[in-house]
């Protein structure tokens, strides 16, 4: 095979939804640059039904070193599965130490990954500084540049997650779709990964919404987020259902992709809301790193809200707060402005 024209790429991140969702663009540039590339992405097991759905991959990965893949056996069936595969270029997104030994014993002669880290040196891995994040830029950004430095320096501005036709019609049927009224979902939890509003506060913006636009309200989160799921739809006269817990990753996609906007704080569900062009309105922390400026869905369809006094005392140190100078009317107003858009 022709490395040239024809290279074979590992691209590693094991991290989150919305962290894998923010390396896609990667994949694009990929494909852009090399149509013909073997593309191969090495993630999370629980992370997979978001990779499926990448037209530019041609193989998904999983790593699980809690499970499948754990201890010295596991770590060395995965060298040997990589190396089976014959990579020529690795790009480590998200460095590890595990993943730079993975990579670099599994024999892929180009690799390249984030920061500075003695296993870096030991292993020989080329590695880019983010430079403490200054001047910070998106996430996204950030990634694409291990994809610059072996010339792949052009989004193809392809679908970062496509679904099927049958997909779309799963979630519509879910959803109970009618014409003229608008399906807006609400992820209330995001796993305490980020600064959130507190569940009266989505109650109080769901009746809201569905006093003005006479909305459908679709609730959607974990098993474990059931409870906040539950107390908000209980609030409500006007149409509403819990999904949360009810929803395998690939279904939850569907759905999104199938709203009419998606409300939120910064998690893994604002970002599939971006990647599938779906309109979102989010609240966020200020500070630079939890900030819109580095975390904001991708696709451009997007309304932040930051706290109008900035930064809290809690910022740096924690515990995270309730984003209570963000307001159920500044929410409801940018939810208003981005269906008239629509």
């Amino acid at each position: 095979m022709d490395h040239e024209t024809s290279p074979r790429i590992l691209v590693v991140r094991p991290d989150r939804i919305g962290d894998v969702v923010l390396s896609l663009p990667v994949l694009d540039a990929l494909r852009h640059r090399w149509p013909k590339a073997y593309l191969a992405m090495l993630a999370r097991p629980y992370t997979r039904d978001v990779l499926e759905r990448n037209p530019c991959l041609d193989a998904v990965f999983d790593d699980d070193p809690e499970s499948l893949h754990r201890g010295p056996a596991g770590f060395f069936r995965q060298v040997r599965r990589l190396r089976a595969q014959a990579f020529d270029t690795a790009l480590v997104l998200m460095p590890t130490m595990r993943h730079v030994w993975m990579i670099s014993l599994a024999g892929i002669p180009r690799r390249i990954s984030v920061g500075r880290k003695v296993y870096h040196a030991l292993t020989r891995t080329r590695s880019l500084s983010r430079h403490r994040y200054i001047p910070l830029r998106h996430e996204s950004d950030f990634c694409l540049d291990l994809a610059r430095v072996i010339d792949a320096r052009e989004p193809g501005n392809g679908p970062l997650i496509d679904l099927k036709e049958e997909e779309r019609q799963g979630a519509r049927a879910v959803l109970a779709k009618t014409q003229g009224q608008p399906v807006i979902g609400i992820h209330p939890g995001n796993g305490r990964n980020a600064p959130n509003w507190t569940v009266e506060r989505y109650a109080q913006l769901a009746r809201t919404l569905q006093d003005r636009h006479s909305a459908k309200i679709v609730v959607t989160g974990s098993a474990e987020e059931g409870h906040l799921a539950e107390a908000i739809v209980s609030r409500l006269d006007g149409p509403a259902r819990s999904l949360a817990g009810r929803l395998t990753l690939g279904k939850l996609i569907a759905v999104i992709g199938e709203l009419d906007l998606l409300v939120s704080s910064s998690t893994g569900p604002m970002h599939l809301a971006g990647a599938l062009g779906v309109p979102t309105v989010s609240v966020f922390c200020p500070l630079p790193a939890r900030s819109p400026e580095r975390w904001r869905p991708l696709g451009g369809r997007d309304r932040n809200l930051l706290p109008p006094e900035g930064q809290c005392p809690t910022c740096d140190r924690g515990p995270f707060c309730d984003l209570s100078g963000i307001t159920v009317d500044m929410v409801g107003e940018a939810v208003g402005e981005q269906l008239v858009r629509e």
